[in-house]
């Protein structure tokens, strides 16, 4: 069964505040786990929702309809950067999905994910955000549903930094800036994306890293998550990622276009430590 453990930090803690309030897990997820009678202490015993706790209980938090669909696949490629009982990052190559675009769905990375978490005992794994088909870089998972719920509810509110290197064609002048320009859909491609007063709300703070001779490195930092939101604002700008040709790129690059997503930092929503996770 998916679980995880807590111990309480203060005098008093009950498990309805910590679901219900400190943690604001999603009521179907709470109401299953109250049911189900699935928060023990270390002994195994479920302990009263509104019981004042001391401080220091060790607590179990189960789950024991917790199940994603995916279906587990081998995992000898996986490259796991980081993981606790609440999360995993892990690297995505580029040219493999983030996930199917159909149940079951196989050849994806949370088919991966999911034979990694399997063969652990664990039955969930679910994607906080998503990367491109062909960008790389890290990828946040949630190993448990009040971790889903919190993250999601992280990435609405702007709480999780999520960084990107990009080498840009041509020389990009301004050493650092905003790009505060609206995304739609682009009526005449079915998958491509362009800057629209119409769209929605995207911005994309940026500095350069090192000027090249016909090129720019640039790290770009999200405060919204629209599709292909950077690819967009630099081909809008007349500096498309080095072989994105869906974006106007005219350089041919070896292999996929030149984006990873590089860092991600966060305040763990659980724990409260303060996160930092780059690529290697």
């Amino acid at each position: 069964m998916t679980s995880f453990h807590y111990t309480t930090r203060k005098p008093g803690e009950t498990v309805e505040q910590l679901l219900r309030e400190q943690w604001q897990g999603g009521k179907k997820t709470v109401h299953q786990m109250r049911m189900d009678k699935s928060v023990t202490d270390a002994d195994g015993q479920p302990v009263e929702w509104k019981e004042p706790l001391p401080e220091g209980t060790r607590l179990i938090f189960g789950f024991s309809d917790a199940h994603s669909s995916y279906k587990p696949e081998p995992f000898d490629s996986l490259n796991v950067i980081w993981e606790d009982e609440h999360l995993l990052a892990v690297h995505k190559p580029a040219g493999i999905a983030v996930h199917p675009e159909h149940a079951p769905g196989t050849g994806t990375l949370i088919n991966e994910v999911m034979g990694y978490i399997d063969a652990k005992g664990g039955s969930y794994a679910e994607h906080i955000h998503r990367l491109d088909q062909h960008t790389a870089g890290l990828l946040l998972i949630a190993k448990h549903p009040i971790a889903k719920t919190m993250l999601d509810r992280m990435l609405e509110q702007n709480r999780i930094d999520r960084f990107y290197t990009a080498e840009l064609e041509g020389l990009l002048r301004k050493p650092r800036g905003t790009i505060n320009m609206p995304i739609g859909k682009d009526r005449y491609h079915a998958t491509r994306r362009r800057v629209s007063p119409s769209g929605q709300s995207a911005v994309t703070h940026f500095q350069v890293l090192e000027r090249r001779p016909d090129s720019t490195l640039v790290e770009a930092q999200l405060e919204t998550g629209r599709t292909h939101q950077i690819r967009v604002h630099f081909a809008h700008l007349g500096h498309p990622v080095i072989g994105d040709q869906l974006y106007g790129s005219e350089t041919i690059a070896r292999g996929p276009y030149k984006l990873t997503a590089s860092k991600i930092a966060f305040e763990h929503p659980i724990t409260m430590e303060s996160i930092v996770l780059e690529t290697e």
